[in-house]
């Protein structure tokens, strides 16, 4: 299942719900600013974003900013409370499933978030007279045109 942490008014945000919608993607909207994060969830972000904090906290935020504090040097503890009780240092959104991770929103690297099913039907013949053309066509066409 994929998981997406938004907050309200997040152009971002707005972008990823719409893609997954367009392609009936099920997922699972968490508000940020509506749902405390738990203490192992934010381990599970911060163990799976490749940069550890710099993909997921803005340094440039104004609690950052204004507190001072120096997110480099905290324990992961300290960091987890931080971030527990200050939800808006989180780039959003984030995008999280079994097998892919992202931090906001990038029209290339979201396919990653097709199911396999889908990039595999899409690689083999899906054009627009396929049934699934709206959900996987489209996705393979953009990137044909691309391609060299």
């Amino acid at each position: 299942m994929i998981v997406v942490y938004t907050s309200p008014g997040c152009a971002s945000c707005r972008k990823v719900k719409q893609w997954l919608k367009e392609r009936d993607i099920p997922f699972i909207e968490k508000n940020l600013f509506k749902t405390l994060l738990n203490d192992n969830e934010i381990k599970h972000l911060l163990m799976r974003s490749e940069n550890g904090t710099d993909d997921l906290i803005s340094k440039r935020s104004k609690v950052i900013q204004e507190s001072g504090v120096d997110i480099d040097s905290m324990t992961i503890n300290e960091l987890v409370e931080f971030v527990k009780h200050n939800p808006s240092v989180l780039k959003r959104p984030i995008i999280v499933s079994e097998n892919n991770f992202q931090v906001g929103y990038d029209a290339d690297e979201i396919t990653a978030f097709l199911p396999k099913e889908l990039r595999y039907m899409s690689d083999q013949t899906c054009n627009e007279t396929c049934p699934n053309y709206k959900a996987c066509g489209v996705v393979h066409h953009d990137q044909d045109s691309v391609k060299p």
